[in-house]
């Protein structure tokens, strides 16, 4: 049991500090490739914070444990708006102001609801998973353009703000190397703590990836609304938790 905890707890401490790596990886690469900051912030910045999340529930899937992909996606989107949401606000009220959260957020509640309904059998197929990964590309693609049509809408100022500085060439491929190398490695120590601490409780596997694993792969999400809120970047951290929602329902749960 003690082995269990020991993998859960070093298994998200290492997811962590390795997805913020292979984020800084990632955008400073891609700034060198010559991607506009705007589509970075969107794509790579902005999903990468729910890379634990999609990794995670990938190998719990390929594990043979999809109540725990399930639970993670859907705990972490449960951990986003009650906590994540709730401590941002805490610290200061939250205004938003960007035309494109506001087109968002009623996406969010459909895009949920027609999770539901797949999921009302309790089953997911394969056709399933094509549906719910069409509907991510979808999106993907219009809030790419949307972005890109309002560069004068406050969320895009903002994003565009908060792509990290760039790094060396070098440096930014060995941190992307590097931290995609240790997400996976931490995402399987972490599922087998997961699992094993499952057993040992007589609990299922999907209890523990609504409450243990989605917090802590919620984190990265936590750390980039209270930064943001801090700045007074209301939008970010409002985008932070819909963003991450949207992908944990769609790219996260369609993949595993």
């Amino acid at each position: 049991m003690i082995l269990y905890i020991v993998a859960v707890l070093g298994g998200l401490v290492v997811l962590i500090l390795s997805s913020d790596r292979f984020i800084e990886g990632a955008a400073s690469t891609a700034r060198y490739l010559g991607m506009p900051t705007l589509l970075i912030g969107m794509v790579i910045v902005g999903f990468g914070t729910s890379a634990p999340e999609l990794i995670v529930s990938t190998f719990s899937a390929i594990s043979k444990n999809p109540g725990l992909a399930l639970g993670n996606a859907f705990g972490s989107n449960i951990a986003n708006i009650g906590f994540i949401l709730g401590l941002t606000a805490l610290i200061s009220p939250i205004t938003v102001h960007s035309n494109i959260l506001k087109k968002e957020l009623p996406l969010l509640s459909v895009v949920t609801i027609a999770c539901a309904l797949l999921l009302r059998d309790l089953t997911l197929s394969r056709l399933d998973s094509y549906l719910i990964l069409g509907i991510f590309g979808v999106l993907a693609i219009w809030t790419i353009i949307q972005g890109f049509k309002t560069r004068k809408d406050t969320l895009a100022d903002e994003i565009e703000t908060g792509v990290p500085k760039p790094i060396s060439i070098k440096r930014s491929i060995l941190y992307l190397v590097i931290g995609l190398l240790f997400l996976v490695l931490s995402s399987r120590i972490l599922v087998w703590g997961a699992a094993g601490i499952a057993r040992y409780l007589g609990l299922s596997d999907i209890i523990i990836g609504l409450t243990v694993v989605a917090m802590g792969t919620s984190l990265p999400e936590l750390a980039s609304s209270l930064v943001a809120v801090k700045k007074g970047e209301h939008d970010i951290a409002i985008g932070n938790v819909i963003g991450s929602n949207l992908f944990n329902t769609t790219a996260v749960i369609g993949i595993a």
